[in-house]
């Protein structure tokens, strides 16, 4: 494998959080001056994610959304007449295109006729969201047969595409957010930081005079950010993608306080950064070790993913388990071949070219 360090250190001392406990759901705190953070509650085992509010000349601007859900909107009300004192939100940027961030952009932006904010690779995967039905494409039960899964597994998963709230109301417009790019928020000025592995092209949002990043869900401290290959994209490589965005966001200084998507802020972005790196080098480890021998995909994920408690946990546990192997595959280290409609994964010989890897065309 190339321009990756498989066994990169990690620091052993804890994060550091300066709050001990996160506020009630749907409150807020100030993190920092004009900052305040609020906790949208979901209707997950996450059970909630950080939004941040941040204030704006006359009004407010809001940095991701919640999912499109009664709750969520109840919340919002509560911030329109409580925080905000029926000052007007100005703009909604949203850090990424997932149903938790963006579910209520449209609303918002309807209500308030303010604009939205969004890279484009974001922006455009809102708009290739169709709405939930209750038969899946033919193309998602490929790709789970392919990946060596019976029927039974996959029509379990097929639930967890299709809730009402994993819907969107996309914005007819938005304004493009680029890698590099400064906005001036408040009196303070932010810079577009854009990764990629968790979504197309995530921002995170960098004030390099008070050191604070909004990392939405590029840098979280204790889970790890999906890394998924969807039906949407069968042969992409997102997990080179996103161990690319690591190696950038280490060049951000370790001091920034850490305002992430879920759980508390933090201090330790470079030893989080680490260990982040090091979770997927022992799956990619664990699998280079298990294809002596050929494996289909769902064999390769009983080994990665022991404890699969539903059909949510089964369709996110194969989606990672292709990233890491697609991303091999890439890397040369690893070969596919297509038998008896089921793809076997096994290694590559030091003396052959890659065969089956995702760039090839199989009819």
């Amino acid at each position: 494998m190339t321009d990756i360090s498989l066994h990169a250190g990690v620091v052993d001392s804890p994060l550091r959080f300066p709050w001990e406990q996160a506020q009630a759901m749907g409150d807020v705190r100030e993190v920092a001056d004009g900052i305040y953070w609020l906790r949208m509650p979901l209707p997950f085992a996450l059970d909630h994610i950080n939004l941040y509010l941040l204030r704006h000349e006359h009004g407010w601007v809001v940095v991701d959304t919640g999912l499109a859900t009664d709750a969520a909107r109840a919340v919002w009300e509560q911030v329109f007449t409580g925080l905000f004192a029926g000052q007007p939100v100005l703009a909604v940027i949203a850090t990424h295109c997932h149903y938790d961030h963006s579910g209520l952009i449209g609303w918002l932006v309807d209500r308030f006729q303010c604009p939205a904010y969004m890279t484009f690779g974001e922006y455009q995967s809102l708009t290739f969201q169709g709405s939930p039905s209750d038969a899946p494409h033919w193309t998602f039960m490929q790709l789970y047969r392919r990946a060596g899964m019976a029927d039974s597994d996959i029509e379990q998963m097929i639930p967890a595409i299709n809730k009402a709230f994993f819907s969107i109301d996309v914005p007819h417009s938005y304004r493009r957010l680029r890698d590099g790019q400064q906005l001036r928020i408040g009196d303070r000025y932010w810079r577009v930081v854009v990764g990629s592995g968790h979504s197309p092209e995530h921002a995170c949002l960098y004030s390099e005079e008070d050191q604070l990043l909004i990392s939405g869900d590029q840098v979280l401290p204790r889970i790890t950010s999906s890394i998924c290959i969807t039906v949407t994209e069968p042969d992409a490589n997102p997990l080179g993608e996103w161990l690319q965005s690591i190696r950038k966001l280490r060049q951000l200084p370790d001091s920034v306080l850490v305002l992430p998507a879920h759980e508390r802020p933090f201090f330790g972005l470079h030893q989080r950064l680490a260990q982040l790196q090091q979770h997927h080098d022992r799956h990619l480890d664990r699998l280079l070790v298990a294809l002596q021998e050929p494996l289909t995909a769902e064999q390769a994920r009983a080994l990665l993913f022991t404890r699969v408690r539903n059909g949510f946990d089964h369709l996110m546990a194969m989606g990672e388990t292709l990233a890491h192997l697609n991303y091999l595959m890439e890397e040369g280290a690893v070969r596919r071949e297509l038998r008896d409609s089921v793809w076997r994964y096994s290694l590559a010989r030091a003396d052959e070219q890659t065969v089956g890897s995702p760039g090839d065309i199989h009819v």
